[in-house]
């Protein structure tokens, strides 16, 4: 039976969103209305930005993707290619410019298309990601959000949903971050839009 919907004896009657019934969600949704997660169109460049985004400031981070943007094709084929030093003069560190050749290696190897990807469950996807060196769980978790369009992914380990999560509700444990994470299901991707939100909140302001 379809999770999102209850029958009644007038028929299927969809469930209430939980994103959308979220007290706690309410003024964020008045200030920035409906949000949805912006799917990129090609999951390798989107893991190698996240890859690129990974420990770096805001400013930095979008800097560095200027520049390997346009100086390279972020494609399989592409990244293996480059030498090292070319990856690292756009401003990638020595250590990042081996991790995203060794990406590139694996998605040529190991036929990691995004057709590979979609019959793999989200638990599936992890696993397989953090079997190459670079790729943490968390990584893994924002490329299921925004790489593949998994709608029900809660990245705990991501400070700004830390953030968020303490801004909504006060201070909490991880255990609690999870449990009020849970009324959320089916939808914790979007729900995650708004706790991101949260995180710029000032507390109390």
């Amino acid at each position: 039976m379809n999770s999102s919907v209850k029958t009644t004896s007038r028929g299927a009657v969809p469930a209430p969103d939980p994103v959308l019934t979220e007290p706690a969600f309410a003024p964020l949704i008045a200030e920035h209305g409906h949000l949805e997660p912006q799917v990129a169109d090609d999951p390798f460049r989107r893991l190698v930005l996240a890859i690129v985004n990974q420990q770096l400031s805001v400013a930095s981070a979008a800097a560095i993707r200027g520049r390997l943007l346009e100086r390279f094709e972020v494609s399989p084929d592409a990244m293996l290619a480059a030498e090292p030093e070319a990856l690292t003069a756009v401003g990638l560190s020595r250590r990042k410019a081996e991790y995203v050749r060794e990406i590139a290696a694996a998605f040529l190897e190991d036929g990691l298309t995004h057709a590979a990807f979609e019959a793999m469950p989200d638990d599936e996807v992890i696993e397989r990601l953090v079997r190459i060196r670079g790729i943490g769980t968390w990584t893994a978790k924002i490329f299921l959000m925004f790489g593949l369009g998994r709608p029900d992914v809660f990245p705990i380990e991501d400070l700004g949903i830390r953030r968020g999560m303490t801004n909504l509700f006060g201070e909490l444990d991880e255990g609690e971050m999870r449990e009020i994470a849970e009324r959320w299901r089916p939808e914790r991707t979007r729900a995650c839009l708004y706790v991101w939100r949260a995180a710029d909140m000032t507390r109390g302001g």
